[in-house]
């Protein structure tokens, strides 16, 4: 069966610091499917630095480097997979839940890190839709070494480096890699991936992408 059916909302839960984050990767056709709605994510970082973090956003009024902060992310080009594709600011929905972004363009999650800035700045995409590949179709294509380009509202842009990928069952979400605490610029991108259930409408796994700065 094709994996390209339609697919019912996807959700990545993971737990940071005690609270569930939910990253909504699929949109169906209908009402989506929600796991569990989850409080909002905390901003200040726990003691150990091994331990995992919450994404946020720097605020302009306390940070005395914010003036040196990236530009929100604008569009993502990916040049061995063939991704060139808009970045639009995605939030978190009443319950929640990751809001989804729109199909044939990626969502950057805005209570974390802007891509470029301190920390783990997240773009997630769809897989496929009714009408084909999507965004982040050959996601799980990329290799150690490929660029990620990420270019910003002021025209500035950002290189990342792809050090590694993995694939994930959703239940089995690697949080504490994913927020994990970092003094360095990093992007993590995601999708769905694995098997199709058809009679879920969905996906099993997610595709995870793990990129560093290109002068880090």
């Amino acid at each position: 069966m094709s994996r390209l059916a339609a697919g019912a909302a996807s959700a990545v839960v993971g737990a940071l610091l005690g609270v569930a984050v939910l990253i909504v990767l699929d949109q169906p056709p209908v009402q989506p499917e929600v796991i569990a709605p989850i409080a909002a994510a905390a901003t200040e970082a726990p003691s150990d630095p091994a331990a995992p973090v919450t994404p946020a956003r720097v605020s302009s009024d306390t940070a005395t480097d914010a003036a040196a902060e990236p530009a929100p992310p604008a569009r993502v080009v990916i040049p061995s997979i063939d991704v060139d594709a808009d970045v639009a600011g995605v939030g978190l929905n009443a319950d929640q839940s990751m809001e989804v972004p729109d199909f044939g363009e990626a969502g950057w999650y805005t209570p974390g890190p802007r891509p470029g800035a301190v920390g783990p700045a997240v773009i997630a995409a769809h897989v496929d839709s009714v009408d084909g590949p999507d965004v982040f179709y050959r996601l799980k294509e990329l290799n150690a070494g490929d660029e990620i380009i990420v270019e910003h509202a002021d025209g500035a842009s950002s290189t990342f480096v792809v050090q590694r990928s993995e694939q994930q069952r959703k239940e089995d979400l690697p949080v504490e890699r994913i927020w994990n605490t970092t003094d360095q610029a990093v992007l993590r991108l995601i999708t769905c991936g694995g098997d199709f259930n058809a009679q879920r409408r969905s996906y099993g796994s997610n595709v995870i992408v793990y990129a560093t700065a290109a002068s880090a």
